[in-house]
C-alpha cells in the first residue's frame, strides 16, 4: 500500500486488521450484538487533551492510489435489489467493545458506544490460515443467521497484498490463495452475506507485471464463482476504488478484466478512506455504466469516517477533521447503490494515534464529534 493511495493500512500481515475469531491478530470487528443500532447520545464532557500523535510506523495502506487513496487499518469486522435480510450484523467481538466495557467512567466512553460500537460493521479475514477459516467464517454467518440479520465479511489474502507495503502479507502463491477462498466460501452457509472481495486487488495492481496480473484477475474471478458455488445469496463486490483515484473507465477496464461484470455482483468504493458518500454514488455509478454488464450490478461504499470528505492532499494517517458518514444501511434509496458500510472499523489507527489497526480512543471521539 503505497502512501498516495493506500486504502488497508495492516501492521505486519494481520495485525490492525478487524478479525472475526479472537487469535487471529487483534480483533478489530464490528460492534456487539444485533439489535438495532441506538440514537445518538448527547455529548459527554470534553476530554482532556490527547498526546500528539505518532509518526506513522509503516506506509499508509493500499485501496487508493491516485490523487487520494483510502487508508484503513483493518484488524483481526441499492436501488438494484439490497440483500436479501435487510438489516446488518454487529459483530460482539471488537477492539472497541473492549474499551467501552473496560472504561465505565470515561467521560468518551457514551458518545463512543452509541455512534461506533453499536453500529454494523464488516468482518475482516486478513490471514492465510487454510484448515482453520471454514469455521472461523461460519462461526460469523451462523450467529448472524440466528439473530436475522447480514453480515460483511473482507478476504483479505490474496498474494502480493498491498504491492509489499504496511499490509503485506496474504497467501504464498496464488494456487494456494484459491483454495483458501473455496475453504472460506465454505463457511458462508446458505443465508444472505455481503463479501467484499479482497480491498486493493484491483485498483493498486500497478506494482503487478503483465503476466502476474492476469494470473490474479483470473484468480479474482474464479474466488467470485466460489463465493456464489458456495452460497446463491451471497453478494460479491469487487474493488472499485475511489473517486480520487483512477479515472471510471479505466477503473471499469481493469474490473472487467478480473471477472467482476461475469463472477460479481458489483463493486466497493472508499474503502478505508474519506471522500464523501456523494461523489463515491456519483463515481460507482459511473463504473458500473463503464464495466456494462447485468443492470443487477450494483455499488457498496464505505462511509464510516467520510462525513467531512477528504483531507487537503495526501493526507491519510488519521487526518484531523474528519467525522463518521451515513449509518450502514442496505437502504440508501440511491439508484445502483447497494449498501452503505462501514468497511474500516472508526477509531482504528492508520498509524498515528497509535500503532497501526489498534483502536484509539481520541481518534474514535474525534470521528464522532467532527
Amino acid at each position: 500500500m503505497v502512501v498516495v493511495a493506500s486504502a488497508v493500512v495492516v501492521a505486519g500481515a494481520a495485525a490492525g486488521v478487524m478479525s472475526a475469531l479472537a487469535g487471529e491478530g487483534r480483533r478489530t470487528t464490528a460492534a456487539p450484538d444485533t439489535s438495532a443500532p441506538p440514537t445518538a447520545a448527547p455529548l459527554p464532557a470534553v476530554p482532556s487533551a490527547t498526546a500528539a500523535p505518532r509518526t506513522p510506523s509503516a506506509p499508509a495502506s493500499s485501496a487508493s492510489r491516485a490523487p487520494r487513496p483510502s487508508n484503513p487499518a483493518p484488524s483481526a469486522t441499492r436501488t438494484t435489489a439490497p440483500p436479501a435480510g435487510g438489516l446488518l450484523y454487529r459483530h460482539p467481538d471488537s477492539q472497541v467493545l473492549d474499551w467501552v466495557a473496560a472504561h465505565p467512567t470515561d467521560p468518551r466512553r457514551p458518545l463512543i458506544e452509541a455512534r461506533i460500537a453499536a453500529r454494523p460493521a464488516a468482518v475482516w479475514f486478513a490471514s492465510y490460515n487454510p484448515g482453520a477459516v471454514t469455521g472461523q467464517v461460519r462461526a460469523v454467518t451462523s450467529a448472524a443467521a440466528r439473530a436475522g440479520r447480514t453480515p460483511v465479511l473482507v478476504p483479505y489474502a490474496i498474494p502480493g497484498r498491498d504491492c509489499g507495503g504496511a499490509s503485506e502479507g496474504g497467501a504464498p502463491d496464488l494456487a494456494a490463495y484459491d483454495g483458501w477462498i473455496r475453504e472460506f466460501s465454505a463457511g458462508l452457509g446458505d443465508g444472505p452475506v455481503i463479501v467484499i472481495l479482497e480491498p486493493d486487488s484491483v485498483a493498486q495492481s500497478d506494482c503487478l507485471s503483465a503476466d502476474d496480473l492476469a494470473a490474479r484477475n483470473a484468480s479474482l474471478a474464479r474466488a467470485g464463482r466460489a463465493l456464489h458455488a458456495a452460497n446463491p445469496k451471497a453478494k460479491v463486490y469487487f474493488d472499485g476504488g475511489h473517486s480520487g483515484w483512477h479515472p471510471a473507465a479505466k477503473q471499469a477496464a481493469a474490473l472487467r478484466a478480473a471477472g467482476a461484470a461475469s463472477s460479481g455482483d458489483g463493486v466497493f468504493t472508499n474503502v478505508s478512506n474519506f471522500h464523501r458518500t456523494a461523489d463515491e454514488a456519483a463515481y460507482a455509478r459511473q463504473v458500473l455504466a463503464a464495466l456494462g454488464g447485468p443492470e443487477r450490478l450494483g455499488a457498496v461504499i464505505d462511509t464510516s469516517r467520510n462525513g467531512n470528505g477528504a483531507p487537503a492532499g495526501d493526507a491519510w494517517c488519521d487526518p484531523t477533521g474528519r467525522a463518521l458518514g451515513r449509518a450502514p444501511t442496505t437502504e440508501t434509496g440511491e439508484a445502483r447503490i447497494d449498501a452503505y458500510l462501514w468497511v474500516k472499523l472508526p477509531g482504528e489507527s492508520d498509524g498515528c494515534q497509535g500503532a497501526a489497526g489498534s483502536f484509539s480512543p481520541d481518534y474514535a471521539y474525534a470521528l464522532a464529534t467532527g
